[in-house]
């Protein structure tokens, strides 16, 4: 039992494919005050019942007994579009079979609210990360594809199907091959590591080597490099044109990785392609919130009033 039994307490689950954060998070503050991970096993079933299911909740009863307080709210950010009733995600082919159409709600018998993942990370960023105390974000994740979300006028934005942003499927060249989203010369394939073998002629390994080549003084890692964060200054402008951020968070592995390696270059094409009317510019920040931001968001979805 927590020591003070009037803290208001939230479970907020981040259900990855590889693995499942679930933390007990103070509703005030976004203090994570208990955590737990285990792996997904994504595929395994137990009597017809996905193994990842019944992972999520064996970690919501150890959480709860942790807290004392009987059955809590729970958020839970996981891939793919999430039913506009927000009790479970509506659409994810191809992978985390038994994911889609699982009313999560009624398989843990309480109050759930289910979102998406990306949307998680955002939420997650505003209220203890890098865009707290703002009201307009946009968050680009930039790893194996280019993810993003959007905080606009203090809410997130969902659309109509739920898929509002996704990011990384935007077009920065017409005349480029479509991608996994049918968007020809989209960000993800401009600058995600899925596409650096293809890119590159298979010369990097991933990202990571790409930057340190570049780093190390290799001119064609360089070259790269720079035309890679080119592509992400154009989509980003498209962007702030449409959407008027105070801020543009970054995130994902490349980003982590990178760090000044991304924001210095990427600083220079926005000097050069940003408009920016009456000399405002956008800010930009490195996402963090850390490896809990999904749970974080989803617990934001639940907290009620603080």
């Amino acid at each position: 039992m927590m020591n003070d039994e009037t803290m208001r307490l939230v479970i907020g689950i981040d259900l990855g494919g590889t693995n499942i954060k679930a933390a007990l998070i103070e509703c005030g503050g976004g203090g994570v005050v208990a955590s737990v991970s285990r792996l997904t096993l994504d595929g395994e079933y137990v009597d017809g019942v996905p193994r990842f299911a019944l992972t999520v909740q064996e970690m919501v009863v150890e959480l709860e007994e942790r807290a004392g307080q009987g059955k809590l709210r729970a958020g839970l950010s996981a891939p793919g579009l999430a039913r506009r009733d927000g009790r479970c995600i509506q659409w994810m082919p191809g992978r985390m079979d038994g994911l889609e159409g699982l009313d999560w709600a009624d398989f843990l018998g309480r109050e759930v609210r289910v979102l998406n993942d990306a949307h998680a990370a955002l939420l997650g960023e505003v209220w203890t990360g890098a865009g707290r105390g703002c009201e307009d974000v946009m968050m680009l994740t930039l790893g194996t594809g280019v993810g993003g979300a959007v905080f606009s006028g203090g809410r997130l934005l969902r659309g109509c199907l739920g898929r509002a942003g996704h990011l990384g499927h935007i077009s920065v060249d017409g005349k480029a091959a479509r991608d996994d989203f049918n968007t020809p010369g989209s960000l993800e394939d401009m600058i995600g590591n899925q596409s650096l073998w293809r890119r590159c002629g298979g010369r990097y390994a991933n990202t990571h080597a790409l930057v340190a080549a570049a780093a190390a003084g290799d001119s064609v890692a360089a070259g790269l490099w720079l035309e890679s964060v080119r592509h992400l200054a154009v989509g980003m402008v498209s962007l702030i044109n449409v959407l008027d951020p105070e801020l543009v968070i970054l995130g994902g592995g490349i980003a982590a990785g990178a760090g000044e390696q991304l924001l210095g270059p990427l600083r220079g094409w926005l000097d050069e392609l940003e408009w920016r009317p009456g000399g405002h510019q956008v800010r930009l920040a490195l996402a963090a919130a850390g490896e809990w931001a999904g749970a974080l968001g989803s617990a934001w979805e639940v907290r009620g009033e603080s």
